[in-house]
């Protein structure tokens, strides 16, 4: 089994797809085997406090991204499956859908996350992520400034 046979694509949101989905197109072109893509976005709970948004207007937002990294993937040729989780802890949900799905790597574009201060004093997500994975997780690089 290769590193991205089956693949866990976590998005945040509508630009986070359209450069993720671009990033991985450019970084798996050539590849001889085509993955099997899990598009997976969090709807990150409360638990217990006030949620962000409505529910619907986040489940809404969800779909856009799915619909975003379906078009674009479905255009490059990769099978691609989504995944809608919802938790409290976005690490800890990533994690069980990696599981759930039997992935083989999760594979992420980099965003800022906050100023370095806050960095520093909580830490970010993508640490997190690359430290509590049970399977390889690969950044993609950043794409040329154009």
């Amino acid at each position: 089994m290769a590193l991205t046979d089956r693949i866990l694509l976590p998005l945040a949101n509508e630009t986070d797809a359209e450069r993720t989905c671009a990033a991985l197109a450019r970084e798996l072109d050539g590849e001889v085997e085509t993955p099997s893509i899990v598009v997976t976005h969090v709807i990150e709970k409360g638990g217990g406090a006030p949620d962000k948004a409505p529910l619907a207007a986040r489940e809404e937002q969800a779909e856009s991204i799915f619909t975003i990294a379906e078009n674009f993937l479905d255009d490059e040729g990769f099978a691609v499956e989504t995944d809608l989780v919802y938790g409290t802890d976005v690490v800890e949900t990533l994690m069980a859908a990696a599981d759930t799905h039997d992935v083989t790597a999760i594979v992420f574009l980099p965003r800022p996350e906050g100023g370095l201060l806050s960095q520093l004093f909580a830490g970010s997500l993508s640490d997190e992520l690359v430290v509590a994975s049970p399977v390889p997780v690969i950044a993609l690089p950043q794409p040329a400034e154009e």
